[in-house]
């Protein structure tokens, strides 16, 4: 459930960001961003290595947006950031962008420690909790239906048995309630108006905070400087259409933010522009979906069209992200009247261009 493993438009140069501080905080310290405006990183294991929350000072103590993955080490790197950066101050309240278990996986722990609410959107919530009602339960025969079709093995099959059921393991205990935010939302955080802007696609109702005057934008995952989301398809929604949800919110962001922002994203580092970031995004999506439908000339299943989308090898450990990203961009094409499924005798989707 996290972002995706690389850049997928794989052959376009990036567009030259800028990104102004040299160096960004190690665990448990912070660089403050803009006046009453903090960015710390919070640990991760694998190829991401951390992500990024920010705190934003008001009456009462720190507005916290983001809240790293559930554990003992990011509750120390919590500890310590409030003892000294924080400067023992309280939080006052927590957002959280969405409901992926490295932004939303302390919120429970810092809600309670700090008896404050949490604030996010109303689908984040609700899906976070239908995901960890899965733990400890075994893989539904719907999902492995669905990896069947998508034309996994049976070595494959078992290896996604044996995982199912981790999406809760991420999660201090979430909280029991929470304070809904809605796109359009004019939220007051440290005297300042923040606007909410939701996007869509790497989750169902993803909360961006866009501050005019500070010219700041909390971008979460919905726009990335160095990786594009993970957008995929999941099998509790076989035939959802996440990729053209994901490009349509992306466009409505240029057409709304301004320019001139600093985007603050979960992951690498703070960067100045947005809009040429979303403008390769969307095109390198588009070029992508191209080149998968001019290869489905022929029908494929989803695991013969990795090559087209993704550069690296694609071996167990990244299967269900392949898996779940190419099955967005097929939809994304049966959606646009490009391609149909047709379901063979044993159960195996192919992928034809029309």
């Amino acid at each position: 459930m996290r972002d995706g493993f690389q850049d997928i438009e794989v052959q376009s140069p990036r567009p030259k960001l800028n990104y102004p501080f040299e160096r960004g905080p190690a665990v448990g310290e912070s660089v403050e961003i803009a006046a009453g405006v903090r960015w710390m990183r919070m640990p991760l294991g694998g190829s991401l290595a951390f992500i990024n929350v920010w705190a934003i000072e008001e009456d009462g103590g720190w507005a916290i947006v983001d809240t790293g993955m559930g554990g003992p080490d990011t509750q120390q790197a919590w500890r310590t950031v409030f003892a000294g950066p924080l400067g023992a101050r309280p939080a006052s309240r927590v957002f959280v962008t969405h409901m992926h278990p490295d932004h939303i996986g302390m919120s429970g722990w810092l809600t309670r420690k700090y008896g404050c609410q949490l604030w996010i959107s109303r689908l984040e919530f609700l899906m976070c909790r239908s995901l960890a009602a899965d733990t400890g339960r075994e893989a539904p025969e719907d999902a492995l239906t669905f990896y069947r079709a998508a034309g996994w093995d049976e070595e494959a099959l078992e290896n996604y048995r044996v995982r199912f059921g981790g999406f809760g393991k991420g999660l201090h205990a979430l909280p029991d309630s929470f304070r809904r935010v809605s796109d359009g939302e004019i939220v007051e955080i440290g005297g300042r108006p923040w606007e909410v802007v939701i996007g869509a696609g790497h989750s169902p109702e993803h909360v961006c905070l866009w501050q005019p005057d500070l010219k700041l934008f909390i971008s979460g995952d919905q726009v990335l400087p160095k990786i594009s989301s993970n957008v995929s398809v999941f099998p509790t929604e076989p035939e959802g259409d996440p990729l053209s949800e994901w490009l349509s919110s992306l466009a409505r962001i240029k057409a709304r933010v301004r320019d001139d922002v600093l985007v603050l994203p979960a992951h690498n580092d703070p960067f100045h522009g947005l809009h040429a970031r979303v403008d390769h995004l969307i095109g390198g999506h588009e070029r992508g979906l191209a080149r998968l439908h001019r290869l489905i000339a022929e029908p494929r299943r989803v695991v013969d069209v990795f090559p087209v989308l993704f550069r690296r090898k694609i071996d167990h450990n990244v299967l269900g992200l392949a898996t779940g990203e190419s099955l967005a961009h097929l939809n994304c094409l049966i959606a646009r009247g490009m391609a149909v499924r047709e379901e063979d005798e044993a159960g195996v989707a192919w992928y034809r261009a029309v």
